[in-house]
């Protein structure tokens, strides 16, 4: 997980990565670091 600022507001971007190919498999992004970002990036990551 990282953050990013935008504008006066911080958002936060959760990644999925492959280790063999260094490949993203999968993103989320939010206004709040908490679990829902993470169980939304999950949701997305299982429909792959």
């Amino acid at each position: 997980m990282t953050y990013v600022r935008v504008g006066k507001k911080w958002n936060y971007a959760c990644f999925i990565l492959d280790l063999f190919n260094r490949e993203i498999l999968g993103y989320s992004c939010g206004e709040h670091k908490d679990a829902v970002l993470v169980k939304k990036h999950l949701a997305v990551s299982n429909n792959l």
